[in-house]
């Protein structure tokens, strides 16, 4: 049978060379050509119709240019890509990837070189450059000439990147602004930083969503920069000051090097929705005790109550609230080792144990980057301070850390993040990191990591009025973008009041965002007083609300404006759905694809802290969303 198979691959091979790199199902192409000055060039079409244009590749190094005077050699025969990987968080639990793989080597004119390996799927386009050997003077990263260019008519969804060492204590950046919605490709960044990932594009019929994946601490996050003059987006880096005190800031050139993965979802919005290529292109997981991959759900003062609510009676009474919700966690946020203290700390884990109840403690990653006091800080800055430190962690049993204030997407930033990860796995102890960069895969190759934030989150929303005005909209895109392919500790849900501050959205609005929102561990803002104000079938359904999921489905939305989502637990379907909208809005939606099951819908109610409930068929299900409203069903 082995030489009947070999044939086969050799036939199909000779089959992909003579119609050119594509995907399996034929949809997309990629072209790979000189271009003008001794440049390289690719682009991307679907199903005939450009999508990428002619757009540039190369790296450029202190003693090593791979960006001009570049000639292309002969590529490689095309090859099938194939994986099946688990996740214990996101959209589905077995994913299934397959492309077709090409790899395109080009000279400079001293003869170095450098591949660029390009992937097709049927739902995008990936590739990274892989160095050879290079000399031992090719020295630090300059810059990378990796751009995308969109027809002019091209609309876009973006997030401006945040400047280093602004905001509050100098903590920026921290992936915590609102988006530019359907805005032209063109339109500067209103920051100098540029853009983040994901960003999200509309090129005619064709959505496309560009992120990185495959970070493994050896090269710096990107991003995209400030301007993008005609619709050319280009790779951007780090500003100075997002670096470890005295660590790299780009990647140094190595034989062997390779740069993270260039993220192309492609096709149609369901397409996007639906498409895992963030951790399809990221690294297989590292070892970890899988009985200690268990995500969950997390009662949490801090959202509401703040710093004057981690003392260990309030923490007590946040550990039998998440008892009585049949919650995993609780989250035991920052100054505990000053309010509660070490001891106490190993008191309240042992009776959290005794209710089936684990505990994260919050950390300040920070040195000297930024002007922070919030402790404990400075304690995981070290491997040696790491292991002294999870070691005494893992004996009082605590199941986790949440880890704060980081400096940015330098190179030897991304590394603390990963020794974080790594020395944390060691010890069996799980990961949220906030005021952080976006994940890009991580969640697949480190199964401690639950969650990140790298979002403006609800607390934001607790701060000032405009930000909870800004919320309906705001959380009608972040599934679009920014929890497309990585877990988000957005922390929702509130059904009762925000000190100071008059809320935006309804309660059917908040019930859903648990839904629609994936994280690993999902870190809940109501506190006792509002969830004793909602109704039994309410509270039983955030009891019952599964830990992770089967599989997902897009069902309809416009970035912004509305979202309909549907997730898979074992048997149950969950449809959950927002309207960001000043008014009301009525669906027709298709749950033919749960013909057979009994559904229980639960919507607003007559007023704006309402709720309602009934009954709801599959098939053609006709739906009407209030003004800031949402809804949950449950078929059974």
């Amino acid at each position: 049978m082995k030489p009947l198979v070999c044939s086969v691959a050799l036939v199909f091979a000779s089959f992909a060379d003579a119609q050119g790199l594509q995907s399996p199902d034929g949809t997309l192409q990629v072209k790979v050509a000189p271009g003008p000055a001794g440049s390289i060039h690719y682009s991307i079409s679907r199903s005939g119709v450009p999508v990428i244009q002619s757009s540039t590749l190369g790296l450029e190094f202190a003693g090593l240019n791979l960006s001009k005077k570049l000639s292309l050699g002969a590529a490689s025969p095309i090859t099938s890509v194939a994986e099946r990987y688990t996740m214990a968080t996101g959209k589905r639990r077995v994913i299934d990837y397959a492309a077709n793989e090409q790899t395109f080597t080009v000279h400079n004119a001293r003869g170095q070189a450098m591949d660029v390996v390009f992937r097709v799927s049927n739902d995008g386009v990936a590739f990274r450059y892989e160095l050879g050997q290079v000399p031992s003077s090719a020295g630090k990263m300059l810059q990378e000439s990796t751009s995308f260019a969109f027809a002019p008519s091209t609309r876009a969804w973006l997030q401006p990147m945040q400047v280093a060492q602004t905001g509050w204590m100098n903590t920026n950046p921290a992936y915590e602004e609102h988006y530019r919605m359907d805005i032209a490709v063109g339109t500067p960044s209103p920051l100098a930083a540029g853009w983040v990932f994901p960003a999200l594009f509309k090129a005619g019929e064709t959505w496309v969503a560009l992120t990185e994946a495959g970070m493994d601490g050896s090269f710096h996050a990107s991003r995209l920069q400030a301007a993008s003059k005609g619709g050319i987006y280009r790779i951007g880096t780090p500003m100075a000051a997002e670096v470890a005190p005295g660590g790299a800031l780009l990647a140094q050139a190595a034989t062997g090097l390779r740069t993270p993965w260039r993220v192309l979802a492609i096709g149609s919005l369901a397409t996007i929705m639906d498409s895992t290529l963030g951790t399809d292109l990221a690294a297989p997981a590292i070892a970890f005790d899988t009985a200690k991959v268990l995500p969950g759900h997390a009662a949490w003062s801090w959202g509401l109550l703040k710093d004057d609510a981690t003392v260990y009676g309030v923490q007590k009474d946040f550990i039998d609230y998440a008892a009585d919700m049949r919650w995993n966690y609780v989250l035991v946020d920052a100054d505990w080792d000053r309010k509660i203290g070490y001891e106490k700390i190993a008191e309240l884990a042992s009776y959290a144990a005794a209710k089936d109840v684990g505990l994260f403690l919050w950390y300040n990653s920070s040195g000297s980057w930024n002007k922070t006091e919030y402790t404990p800080k400075g304690k995981l800055l070290t491997h040696a301070q790491r292991e002294h430190e999870f070691s005494r962690l893992a004996a009082m049993g605590i199941k986790g850390i949440k880890v704060d204030f980081f400096a940015g997407d330098g190179q030897s930033m991304i590394a603390y993040y990963l020794g974080i990860l790594n020395d944390a796995a060691r010890h069996g102890l799980l990961v949220n990191f906030h005021g952080a960069t976006l994940p890009r895969g991580w969640a697949r190759t480190y199964p401690n990591l639950m969650t990140a934030e790298a979002v403006k989150g609800l607390e934001f929303t607790t701060f000032e009025q405009r930000d909870q005005d800004a919320m309906p909209a705001h959380a009608a895109m972040l599934p679009f973008a920014r929890n497309l392919f990585d877990p988000m500790d957005f922390t929702p849900m509130v059904f009762g009041d925000v000190p100071n501050i008059r809320r935006a959205t309804r309660n059917g609005f908040e019930l859903a965002l648990p839904v629609l929102f994936l994280s690993g561990v999902q870190n809940f803002a109501e506190i006792p007083a509002g969830m004793a104000s909602v109704p039994a079938y309410v509270k039983t359904f955030l009891q019952e609300l599964p830990r992770s999921w089967d599989d997902s489905r897009f069902i309809d939305g416009v970035p912004g404006k509305y979202l309909m989502l549907a997730r898979k637990a074992g048997e149950r379907w969950y449809v959950a759905g927002i309207n960001a909208q000043v008014t009301a809005q009525t669906f027709t939606v298709d749950l033919s694809f749960l013909e057979g099951k009994h559904g229980a819908l639960i919507t607003d109610g007559a007023g704006e802290r309402a709720f309602s409930q009934q009954e709801i068929s599959a098939g053609k299900a006709v739906i009407t969303i209030k003004p800031h409203g949402g809804f949950v069903a449950i078929f059974k």
